[in-house]
């Protein structure tokens, strides 16, 4: 198959896809919301698409055939509220649709469905987890984990990661023309960890700290540091794939 996306594939190609010994779809999750005054409502939904579409070439070349699902863009989206463009789904609709996805997936004949989501909200994060939790055969790429979250880049390990200089390389990284690069040079670093913000039981952006939708440091954010933390992506992804159907999580090259 050349292509990556399921959605582009004939009926015929998905046949011949579930005759392969472990064929693996990957579903990308995120939101729409703010992300500052220089990235684009779709940032975690983008965030998300590319990673699969990263992680799937990598899972080929392992031996696995996988295919990236159509994105789902919505979720949980309460601390952006106060900004324009939040558009929410309750955690109990998130819940239903990402557990019927799975199990939709599941009985079509994939031997696994990867949830991998790049919004972070814990609300949101809840829903998906639980969700997962209630389909056999679907897993869940969770980078808020230690064994993941202590791999990605600085920003994201104190949290001061919500369109700082972690999402906005993602973006350069994926789609380098939805980066107004004239307004995020204007961006001063805003060092607030929005986890610790969340443990103190803050709830708005704009009680965390956030005038303008978004913590960290945008004007630091690079297409290179986009393209190692992608590489980081990928592999949770890979290894959690693999593990999942018993196989060794890092391939030989």
């Amino acid at each position: 198959m050349s292509t990556l996306r399921l959605a582009e594939l004939a009926t015929t190609d998905v046949e011949a896809l579930l005759r392969e010994p472990h064929p693996v779809a990957l579903l990308p999750v995120g939101s729409t919301e703010p992300h500052g005054p220089h990235l684009p409502l779709l940032t975690d939904a983008l965030l998300s698409e590319h990673a699969c579409l990263v992680a799937a070439r990598a899972l080929r070349a392992s031996g696995v055939t996988a295919v990236v699902c159509p994105t789902l863009p919505y979720g949980v989206t309460r601390y952006a509220a106060e900004f324009a463009g939040a558009i929410s789904l309750t955690a109990e609709t998130t819940r239903a649709v990402v557990r019927e996805l799975c199990a939709a997936y599941v009985a079509a004949g994939f031997a696994r469905v990867a949830v991998v989501n790049n919004h972070l909200e814990p609300e949101h994060v809840e829903a998906l987890a639980a969700a997962v939790a209630a389909v056999p055969g679907a897993v869940f790429a969770n980078q808020l984990t230690k064994r993941w979250g202590r791999t990605l880049s600085e920003e994201f390990r104190r949290g001061d990661c919500h369109a700082g200089s972690y999402e906005t390389s993602l973006v350069l990284a994926a789609r380098p023309e939805l980066v107004r690069d004239d307004v995020r040079a204007t961006l001063a670093p805003v060092p607030i960890s929005l986890s610790k913000a969340i443990r103190e039981g803050k709830v708005t952006f704009k009680a965390m700290g956030s005038e303008r939708g978004y913590f960290g440091s945008p004007a630091l954010g690079s297409a290179a540091e986009g393209a190692e933390q992608y590489a980081l992506l990928a592999a949770m992804i890979v290894a959690e794939v693999r593990e999942s159907l018993g196989l060794d999580p890092r391939p030989a090259r």
